[in-house]
This record gives C-alpha cells, sequence and structure tokens, in this order.
C-alpha cells in the first residue's frame, strides 16, 4: 500500500490508527499524484492520500488526479486529527530554539503560539512535516532547530516534544481515502458515493439541473466542488459527495438520470463513511429497512 510520504506523515500515522491498514507493506512516495498513479498502473494494491481539511478545504492535487488522470475507486475514508507539536532534538527545550522548519501550513496553524512563546523565530519551509522533523533530526551542528511535526514524526526521527497541541484549531481534522484498482465495497447502511459530473453544456441552470436530481430523490450532497476541465477557460466539472451507496436504488437511479442528461459522469466510488456515528447509523439503517420489509409483508399479505 502507498502513501504520501515521506515515513511520519500525517497519512502514515492515520495508516497506523487503523490496524488492519497497518499490517500492510508500506510504501511511501514523494507526492499525491505518485501514490495513485502506482495504484493506476497496478504497482501497489491500495493507496492512501488526503483529500480534505477542515481548515484548508479541499486537496486539490488529489481531486483533479482522480477526476481526469487515473482510474481507480474509492474503498473507504479515514479521518485522522491534525495535533502539532513542537519538536527539538534530545536533551533540548524550548529555550533552546533558534529556529524552525515546518510547512507553510501548519506555521500558519501555529502562528498564534509561535508569536507568544517563540517571538522573532526563524520559520524554514519544508515540503512535509516529516521531512521538517528528519531535517531537524539530522542538524546536530545546529542545536537550535526546531520542528512542527505529528508524534509519529517524533517517534520516527527519535525526537522530543518541547510543545504539545500548539495549533490554532484544536478541532482540525484530515479527511483521506483509500484508493484501489477495481471493487465496489458492499453497502453497510453509512456510506458515501464519490463522483465527478462533466456538464453537457455552459448555460444557465446547467448546475441547478445537476442538483435538482439530488434534490427530487431528498439525496444528501456532502461537498460540492466546481473544477476548471483544463481544456477551456470558463469550463468546470463538478466534484460531488452524496450519502448513499450505488447499490441503493434512489442512488442508481440519480446517477442515470444524470449519466444520461449530461456530457459524462465518472463514478470514483462507493464506499463505507468514516466517523464514530458510523455504527449506530448503519443499526438505524438496518432497523428501518427491517421495519419496511415488515410493512410491505403485510401489504401484501393483504392481497385477495
Amino acid at each position: 500500500m502507498a502513501f504520501l510520504g515521506p515515513v511520519g506523515t500525517f497519512t502514515e500515522q492515520a495508516i497506523h490508527a487503523q490496524e488492519d491498514l497497518a499490517a500492510a507493506d508500506l510504501v511511501p512516495l514523494p507526492t499525491m499524484g505518485d501514490v495513485l498513479f502506482a495504484v493506476h498502473e497496478g504497482e501497489v494494491e491500495l493507496g492512501v492520500v488526503p483529500i480534505e481539511n477542515a481548515i484548508e478545504g479541499t486537496v486539490n492535487a488529489t481531486v483533479d488526479t482522480l477526476a481526469f488522470d487515473v482510474d481507480v475507486l474509492v474503498q473507504r475514508e479515514l479521518v485522522e486529527p491534525v495535533a502539532l507539536h513542537l519538536l527539538v532534538q534530545p536533551g533540548r527545550t524550548l529555550t533552546d530554539v533558534t529556529a524552525v522548519t515546518t510547512i507553510p501550513v501548519a506555521a500558519a496553524q501555529c502562528r498564534t503560539w509561535l508569536r507568544e512563546h517563540l517571538p522573532g523565530v526563524v520559520v524554514r519551509a519544508a515540503n512535509s512535516t516529516a521531512e521538517a522533523a528528519a531535517t531537524a533530526a539530522a542538524s546536530p551542528d545546529e542545536p537550535g532547530l526546531a520542528a512542527i511535526a505529528n508524534l509519529r514524526a517524533a517517534e520516527v526521527y527519535g525526537l522530543d516534544v518541547a510543545a504539545r497541541d500548539i495549533e490554532s484549531h484544536p478541532e482540525n481534522r484530515t479527511r483521506f481515502v483509500v484508493v484501489g484498482r477495481s471493487g465496489i465495497p458492499a453497502p453497510t447502511g453509512h456510506d458515501k458515493t464519490s463522483l465527478v459530473v462533466f456538464q453537457q453544456a455552459d448555460r444557465p441552470g446547467s448546475l441547478l439541473a445537476i442538483l435538482q436530481e439530488f434534490a427530487a430523490r431528498s439525496i444528501n450532497l456532502t461537498l460540492l466542488l466546481s473544477r476548471p476541465t483544463k481544456t477551456s477557460l470558463g469550463d468546470y466539472c463538478f466534484f460531488l459527495e452524496l450519502e448513499g451507496h450505488v447499490a441503493d436504488e434512489v442512488v442508481a437511479d440519480c446517477l442515470r438520470n444524470l449519466k444520461a442528461g449530461q456530457a459524462d459522469v465518472k463514478f470514483l466510488g462507493s464506499y463505507p463513511a468514516a466517523g464514530d456515528a458510523a455504527p449506530a447509523a448503519r443499526q438505524e439503517v438496518l432497523v428501518a429497512q427491517q421495519q419496511a420489509d415488515e410493512w410491505v409483508r403485510g401489504l401484501r399479505d393483504s392481497i385477495r
């Protein structure tokens, strides 16, 4: 299973939170595109990439590659809390820090803490929080160099945690998707479906016509994102996520109408939705289905 590397990224941390995924042969790759193409070309069976962050929004590099460049299917989603910590070289403390390295997004999320606790400190950009931790660990000639990263990076690169949870938004979460080449997971009763809809024509009401297909069937959209098709200026497609599974007749009917009425629909997968409420939601759906079956059975039993 490929993942956005190097070792110690939030992607790897999310994988290690899942016992079955952590047991796989993990292959770190440099970019999200590399991960998705490795799955598409059959170099690995599965891949894990970030797709959405609660603060920064959708990860366009992932969305665009899924929409335009590869043919893979989402198998499941993972949600990982984004907790950022100040990591220092072994034996060092906060008072020793003279410079900090991390990715710009992490630095922005920790700017308040940095201003209050390390005013005037130099912040250096890195390609990932894991790379930042690796750089700090490999710089014994610069003992004041610290990194902002996660606890997995501290463990991997042998760094001490000088300050915990220094981010300004403690409720931040990142959502990841696990993708494979083929196969749609069976419905669980608490599922999502992802797809890309390409418009038949760019004209007034074209987006409304797409949305009405969902509204008419009371299908809840959990994500709607417009992305340029990269063919001409002003030509956009729509990345959508909805509650439900292609095995559900109401979802299948919606997709059927979209496919017939729009230029194209690219199906990206139906898969179990993440979240602590998932088991309870699935049980509620199961009970509702059983009650509905009994109701219909009662009606049929009354036929003379």
